[in-house]
């Protein structure tokens, strides 16, 4: 299991470049681009993704968001004593709260695992759900992927952004990595250097 579904579920919550906070699933377009982007990982959890692109509506989206708030709560209370994200500090659920429902979106989908080994290759696992709801198997998954992820040593890892305007959160890879991408760290710098300028005046 890696940590990039969970993350990049929480990185729907994104800085947008004017100093605003935007929501990539703001929208049913949204989550619908967003699911093709994170085909790949989503398949281990939800299994096929052909049938759910073209099913997504209003309910599954907000299923999915609802997933993606509790699992930030979460985050933000596992980078402490850090700060959290500065874009959860008013949205944040209650620690119990958030537990129980991803506990339950995980708990609405009976899965079971798949082995698959193609002769040349390597074995792989795949978790198939007992349901054609599409939308049910996409939070179900998604709740897992959280799940999974806070309860992993990578949780120890998770930082909440420290740069200027940045809302995401991130695994720290490195010792030295102190943003979550280095246009961060760039606008950290620059910010900094303002502010010994402007104290010079």
């Amino acid at each position: 299991m890696s940590p990039h579904l969970a993350l990049a579920l929480a990185s729907t919550i994104r800085h947008d470049g004017n100093g605003g906070v935007a929501d990539d699933l703001g929208d049913v377009a949204g989550l619908t681009a967003w699911l093709r982007e994170q085909a790949e990982p989503l398949r281990e959890y939800v299994g096929g993704l052909d049938a759910l692109a073209s099913v997504v509506d209003e309910r599954i989206r907000l299923d999915v968001v609802a997933v993606r708030r509790a699992a930030r709560t979460l985050f933000a209370v596992a980078v402490r004593p850090g700060p959290p994200s500065r874009a959860d500090s008013s949205s944040l659920l209650s620690p119990p709260e958030a537990v129980d429902r991803l506990n339950q979106a995980a708990a609405a989908l009976p899965v079971r695992p798949v082995l698959s080994w193609a002769q040349e290759g390597a074995p792989t696992l795949t978790w198939q759900g007992e349901t054609a709801d599409a939308g049910l198997r996409l939070s179900a998954g998604l709740a897992r992927a959280a799940i999974e992820f806070l309860a992993s040593p990578a949780r120890d890892l998770l930082r909440a952004c420290p740069a200027p305007r940045c809302v995401r959160y991130f695994v720290k890879d490195h010792p030295r990595q102190e943003w979550c991408k280095p246009s961060c760290g760039n606008r950290a710098r620059v910010a900094r250097h303002y502010q010994r300028h402007t104290a010079a005046r």
